[in-house]
């Protein structure tokens, strides 16, 4: 599980001259909260945004303003260093260029260059205006940054700024980076939460599923290196949500997905609906007695299993008391795993868990996040 990766690492924490970097106090929080320890470096366009003292208070070390003759640069990021992860948030195009060309005049550059020479792990936030992120320097230099390894954390779009990712996003790029990547180059597809069937204009049966654990398979898969996608009515940070809400629209984008080949692992977290209501038309008059008609719906993950083009790694989750021979039954179908557990668990954070695998069975008691760092350490 990759929840504690960050315990008792050093992350060099550059900020460059960007407005963003009014964000860097609540990231520190966020990074030592995980456990690693943060060494503020900030460049002297920084240092006019906000205060090196403030960076000091967030990191509890000395902010490194300049390099001196004590070569911090080397102390953190050359051979042997300190530093486990470099991270460059928020980085300005000015940087972006200049790192990408091997131009060190600032203490972020020289740290920059030192870290890459070293092969340290390296991860940029981007934060700009919109116009300067579309320039096409700015365009390639971040693809020549991407081939040399860097990881490049996308900008959010929005009121025509390129604005620094999210501070979830960036701690779990940083998680990522530190992870060792084990699943690169990987494809994961998720399902996830619950389905809505309409019963008319108005009103859907649905089930208690919060999307937690799809949740916590996605974020897991993705800190371990994967490009993952979620079918879903949510959005989750760092993957690609593929929005639905009925069960015949989850099961036409997971066929859809599957269809293309790309598939490595499938994991069917979600609470299909096994019964849709026929639709009426406009909204059914309140204050009398109701008959509904359920027509049953197909089951999906069979059809994952036949149909999936190269054939993915499946996990199937099975919810109920005295299910065992129907996941046992699952399992010589095609599935890889099936996650037993109890109607109780829905809208919580954890509880009773029975893994099913070949002839293993395991017990567990734990939370969903522990569950899906359990499930991926027993899948590669």
């Amino acid at each position: 599980m990759t929840e504690g990766v960050l315990k008792g690492k050093c992350i060099v924490l550059a900020v460059t001259g960007s407005i963003a970097a009014t964000e860097v106090v609540r990231l520190c929080h966020h990074l030592r909260r995980e456990g690693a320890v943060v060494q503020g470096v900030m460049s002297q366009a920084a240092c006019g945004i906000i205060s090196p003292d403030a960076l000091t208070y967030a990191t509890g070390r000395e902010t490194i303003t300049r390099c001196s003759g004590m070569v911090e640069h080397v102390e953190y990021c050359g051979e042997g260093g300190k530093a486990d992860l470099f991270l460059v948030a928020p980085c300005t195009a000015n940087t972006i260029g200049k790192i990408a060309c091997g131009i060190d005049d600032t203490p972020i550059t020289t740290f920059a260059t030192t870290a890459v020479g070293r092969g340290l792990p390296v991860v940029i936030a981007p934060a700009m205006h919109e116009s300067m992120y579309r320039h096409p320097a700015v365009r390639e230099n971040l693809d020549r940054l991407r081939s040399w390894g860097i990881d490049i954390i996308s900008p959010r779009i929005e009121e025509g700024r390129a604005k620094i990712a999210g501070i979830e996003e960036i701690v779990l790029h940083a998680k990522r980076a530190l992870a060792g990547w084990p699943l690169a180059g990987k494809h994961v597809l998720i399902t996830s939460g619950a389905c809505r069937e309409p019963v008319d204009d108005v009103r859907v049966i649905t089930t208690r599923s919060t999307g937690m654990m799809g949740r916590a398979l996605a974020l897991e898969a993705f800190r371990l290196g994967a490009d993952v996608a979620v079918v879903h009515r949510d959005r989750f940070p760092c993957i690609r949500n593929i929005t639905v809400s009925t069960a015949d629209e989850m099961r036409a984008a997971v066929l859809n997905e599957c269809d293309m080949g790309k598939v490595d692992y499938y994991m069917s977290a979600a609470a299909i609906s096994d019964f849709a209501p026929g639709l009426v038309t406009g909204k059914i008059p309140s204050g009398k007695p109701v008959t509904l008609h359920l027509s049953p719906l197909p089951k999906l993950f069979p059809q994952v299993c036949r149909e999936g083009k190269g054939h993915p790694v499946t996990v199937a989750f099975k919810m109920g008391t005295g299910v065992e021979e129907q996941a046992r039954t699952m399992v010589k179908e095609g599935a890889r795993m099936v996650v037993i557990n109890s109607p109780d668990v829905m809208g919580s954070t954890g509880g009773d868990f029975v893994l099913l695998s070949g002839d293993n069975r395991v017990e567990l008691r734990c939370t969903k996040e522990e569950l899906a760092g359990e499930l991926w350490k027993r899948l590669l």
